[in-house]
């Protein structure tokens, strides 16, 4: 923090007090246009001026360089409350800011100080730029959410007479397909947006036609690279980096000063709005220097070759909505209603299913127009990606479905394929600049949610025999036939399988060696297992086997290890057709 401290002051350190000194003779001059801090950019490039061009948004202008009100403040400015008598502590009409647009811009500042507090964004600097770009919200004109009704939209930076910008948003925010338009009140270019945007307001959409979420992008836009704002030359460089010209960073700072000397909250929709918005004018050569001019009306050297288009008069409404007349002309914007805004989840649940089940979710989304709205008709590209197999209904990878009234568009039933793992499956919608939407989804294996014996025989062999008699089992899930499912076969002492046996019956191995445990089972198409042999060892005993599957079922067998009763030999029987023995013969 002190090495922080310390960069800061030498950098500030040259121009403190050439800044002090402008804004104290402005103070007692009560002068329209406060003076550039004597390190900013003659000109109005941000790089002469030291910035930083390495971070987001300051490699081009917030803006894009769009028109701008080049009106001044009034000579008299409104005082603090209670420091004369000669002025109203309200202050003149200028002084008042619409309530929805102040409450935004204070917003924006206590949330800045919380997130980036050695920024020390002051909120007059963010009114300043409001009222330059849309002369604030053209007078307050926003709904009760603080959205500007209609939208505030630049002219087409079609580089006649303005920058050259081709559309980077398909439309969204601007409507215009084939060039971006600075949009809102702080009148952001949609790319720029797209790097800022906020949701200040907590709707969920970041609109830059939301004054919340407009001000709170502005001001973290204008505290990047680091910038403490309360130092005269980061103040400038921010400034120049929403719009690189002298002339804009001499109108914003004038308005700045007003308001840290007093404003005050007037109804929405009653603010003072201002006079035509100015064409950027080139920026000098360096060394040439830039005056202001502080007439309301301007007349500013042209932009491009040839000269640039008279303005006309200024549409109810004001606000940077106004643009000359370009040559040729700029195709007719699509109307919002129909312009496609955005593609969001329309609530697709969590994707999983053991393998060659279907799977109960189906992928759904919404697309909205560039005004919130659901809008119909649009065709979206669902594909499925990776290698589990899995398919559409119909053995499809892609296919094309057409959101409908309500804005949804769902992708047929997935059919999970034979292989277990993680896949995905994007949806795409749109041209130009397509939105996309990606869902994780997974096949998991087969299950059984019970496995039997398929009979009842004891199961006995000899020590160091084999068993007779082959263990047979049948696994089902649900009540049908459970195929393909995994089984593992354990000899276990305990009737849980907690403790597994080390001696006693066995499996052999490929290469005969005994083993106890077997993890490469699989049902049948019947959902039967006909297990290996089963041998037995010189122990005697009883023993038991368990058999487990995916999806927990499982089944204990019993097996004795017995040898057989030795029985003694049975003496034959007398031959009863044997000729009697003849006595021998006696002496008389």
């Amino acid at each position: 923090m002190a090495a922080h401290i310390r960069r800061r002051l030498r950098k500030g350190a040259t121009t403190t007090a050439v800044a002090a000194a402008a804004v104290a003779a402005l103070a007692a001059s009560q002068a329209p246009a406060a003076t550039l801090a004597d390190g900013s950019a003659g000109s109005g490039d941000p790089k002469a001026a030291g910035e930083d061009t390495a971070s987001g948004g300051t490699d081009g202008a917030a803006t894009g360089n769009s028109p701008y009100y080049t009106d001044l403040p009034p000579l008299v400015t409104p005082d603090k409350p209670g420091s004369s008598s000669d002025l109203p502590a309200a202050g003149s009409a200028e002084a008042g800011i619409p309530a929805s647009i102040l409450a935004a811009y204070k917003q924006a500042e206590r949330t800045v100080a919380t997130t980036d507090p050695s920024c020390r964004l002051p909120w007059q600097l963010l009114a300043a730029i409001g009222k330059v770009e849309s002369g604030q919200a053209r007078g307050g004109r926003v709904d009760a959410n603080g959205t500007a009704s209609p939208r505030i939209l630049g002219p087409a930076l079609n580089g006649q007479g303005f920058a050259l910008i081709k559309d980077t948003d398909g439309g969204a925010y601007d409507g215009d397909a084939v060039h971006d338009r600075a949009v809102g009140p702080m009148q952001f270019i949609p790319s720029t947006w797209a790097s800022w945007g906020q949701d200040a307001n907590g709707d969920g959409r970041k609109d830059p036609n939301n004054i919340y979420d407009a001000a709170l992008a502005a001001g973290r836009y204008l505290c990047a690279n680091d910038r403490d704002l309360a130092l005269a030359a980061d103040l400038d460089q921010a400034v120049l980096s929403y719009n690189r010209s002298t002339e804009y960073l001499r109108t914003v700072r004038s308005w700045f000063s007003y308001y840290q000397r007093g404003t005050h909250e007037i109804p929405d929709g009653t603010g003072a709005l201002p006079s035509i918005p100015s064409t950027p004018t080139p920026s000098p050569r360096p060394g040439t220097g830039s005056g202001s001019s502080a007439t309301p009306s301007p007349s500013p050297s042209p932009s491009k070759p040839g000269g640039k288009p008279s303005p006309g008069p200024s549409k109810p409404g004001g606000g940077g909505s106004t643009s000359p007349t370009p040559k040729p002309p700029t195709p007719k914007p699509t109307p919002p209603s129909e312009t496609f805004g955005s593609l969001e989840n329309a609530g697709t649940g969590p994707l999983r299913a053991t393998a060659g089940q279907e799977f109960d979710e189906r992928v759904s989304v919404l697309a909205r127009n560039a005004v919130g709205a659901p809008l119909a008709k649009v065709p979206v590209t669902f594909t499925v990606t990776g290698g589990t197999g899995t398919f559409f209904a119909g053995g499809k990878k892609t296919v094309t479905v057409r959101t409908g009234t309500d804005g949804t568009a769902t992708a047929p039933k997935l059919q999970a394929g034979e292989k277990t793992g993680e896949f995905t499956v994007t949806a795409v919608a749109g041209t130009g600049r397509p939105r996309t939407l990606t869902y994780a989804a997974t096949v998991t294996a087969r299950q059984a949610d019970a496995i039997a014996r398929t009979d009842e025989k004891a199961l006995v062999a000899a020590p160091g025999e084999k068993f007779a008699d082959a263990v047979t089992v049948k696994a089902t899930y649900k009540d049908a036939v459970a195929a393909g499912v995994a089984v593992t076969a354990t000899m276990v002492k305990d009737p849980l399988g907690v403790i597994d046996n080390d001696k006693g019956p066995y499996f052999k191995d490929a290469d005969g060696k005994p083993v106890r445990t077997l993890t490469t089972l699989t049902t049948d198409a019947d959902g039967q297992l006909r297990l290996p042999e089963i041998f037995a060892d010189d122990n005697e005993g009883t023993y038991l086997l368990r058999l487990t599957t995916e999806g927990g079922a499982s089944v204990v067998i019993k097996l004795t290890v017995d040898a057989p009763e030795e029985t003694a030999p049975e003496e034959p029987a007398p031959d009863e057709t044997a000729a009697p023995e003849t006595p021998a013969a006696t002496k008389p």
